[in-house]
């Protein structure tokens, strides 16, 4: 499933919502969504039970942080919870490379693609939000923006 397929399936309630003219947002419903496929196969392997469920936990908290600080009234609390989603997409992208060895290097490619993608809009947006630069050290995310997004929108295969 490709980006523009997925898209047509997320029901009016969903792209109704100004959350929805978001591309972070987007970005992370996506990579979640697709994250239902992998979770059940790696969760398929045993000795991965424990690595299927924080998976799945930390895709599924990257949305829905970035839904909750679209609504709160502040910047602060809008940069507060863009943060958990930072920390969260982080979190998955480390889950993604313990499980290659079963998803495949295509699939987690593509994943780290879409992750990439959010962390980089996430370290824009929290610094607005707080008026002010994150505090961490520089780190570069060599990511070809034409590639990045031709490979966002490519089809992978599903696993």
């Amino acid at each position: 499933m490709n980006y523009e397929e997925w898209e047509v399936t997320v029901p009016d309630t969903i792209t109704k919502d100004p959350l929805w003219k978001m591309s972070v947002y987007r970005y992370a419903l996506f990579v979640g969504d697709l994250g239902w496929f992998d979770v059940t196969k790696i969760h398929k392997d045993g000795r991965l039970y424990k690595v299927s469920n924080q998976l799945y936990g930390s895709l599924g908290s990257v949305s829905a942080n970035i839904a909750e600080g679209y609504s709160r009234g502040s910047n602060k609390e809008r940069a507060h919870f863009y943060e958990y989603a930072l920390g969260s997409a982080r979190e998955s992208r480390d889950w993604y490379y313990k499980s290659r060895h079963i998803l495949g290097e295509n699939v987690v490619e593509h994943r780290f693609s879409l992750l990439v993608q959010v962390i980089r809009l996430l370290l824009t947006m929290v610094p607005q939000q707080r008026g002010k630069s994150l505090h961490e050290e520089a780190a570069t995310y060599e990511v070809n923006e034409d590639i990045a997004i031709e490979t966002i929108l490519k089809e992978v295969p599903m696993p």
